[in-house]
């Protein structure tokens, strides 16, 4: 996968899968600029990735704000003069069963999950159309195919995002932009680690592989349809969840 001197921009990109997918472009070559919630740990990020002697940059960033997600692909532009890959990772979550979920909280967690792509991926293919290439790879969910008790407004964003991205793909095709997405299942992050033994191993057993997934299992799908080797992949979902969704 030759992505060397590439740019990249990662949403939701100091911890956890975006972290990960960061780190993994950044060994292989890429300028990643990333954007997260808090300045002092996007920054802190940022600069641990010019080990790998790439330019980077950090963004504080509500991806929901169209006014932020403007000025940071200006600021992208300007420090780097052009994007090739956008990883659309931001996401938030604000459970409860529907007759207690807050209007507020399913606004929230729409915004953050699906607009935040709608807006981040308009800024990007703004910016693509000029080299006639892109890669847009989109972080849905299991959630978004399954669905999941306590998650109506996050199945209904991830799903959203499946709906965003086909549609993405098709006007897009023939400008050299591809758009695809993965689908996480059960990935060992820091919102599992809090879960007990008991029900971890109850999960597992509705897992084929019998295991939950690694971050790096999600960031090597999302590093293959960032690069060019998946030049004639669009409109796609890959699933990285241990068969538990075929």
């Amino acid at each position: 996968m030759e992505l060397k001197g590439q740019v990249a921009f990662v949403t939701g990109g100091t911890r956890g899968i975006g972290k990960a997918i960061a780190e993994g472009l950044a060994r292989r070559g890429v300028n990643v600029a990333i954007a997260g919630r808090s300045l002092d740990t996007v920054n802190e990020i940022a600069a641990s990735f010019t080990s790998f002697g790439v330019k980077s940059l950090g963004i504080k960033l509500d991806v929901s704000n169209a006014e932020e997600v403007g000025k940071a692909f200006e600021n992208i532009i300007k420090e780097f003069n052009r994007i090739d890959i956008l990883i659309n990772n931001a996401g938030i979550t604000k459970d409860g069963i529907l007759l207690r979920m807050k209007e507020e909280d399913w606004d929230a967690v729409l915004n953050t999950n699906l607009k935040g792509v709608f807006l981040c991926s308009k800024a990007a293919i703004r910016e693509m159309l000029a080299h006639r290439y892109g890669r847009i790879v989109n972080i849905t969910s299991v959630a978004a195919f399954m669905g999941n008790p306590g998650q109506a407004n996050y199945s209904a964003a991830k799903a959203g995002i499946v709906g965003l991205t086909k549609t993405l793909a098709k006007e897009y095709a023939s400008k050299g932009i591809t758009v695809n997405a993965v689908a996480p299942g059960f990935i060992s992050t820091a919102m599992t680690d809090v879960l007990s033994e008991a029900v971890k191993e109850e999960m597992k057993k509705f897992i084929p592989l019998g295991r939950f997934g690694t971050v790096e299992d999600v960031a090597n799908a999302v590093l293959f349809l960032a690069s060019p080797d998946s030049a004639y992949i669009t409109g796609q979902v890959i699933h990285v969840n241990g068969g538990m969704y075929m």
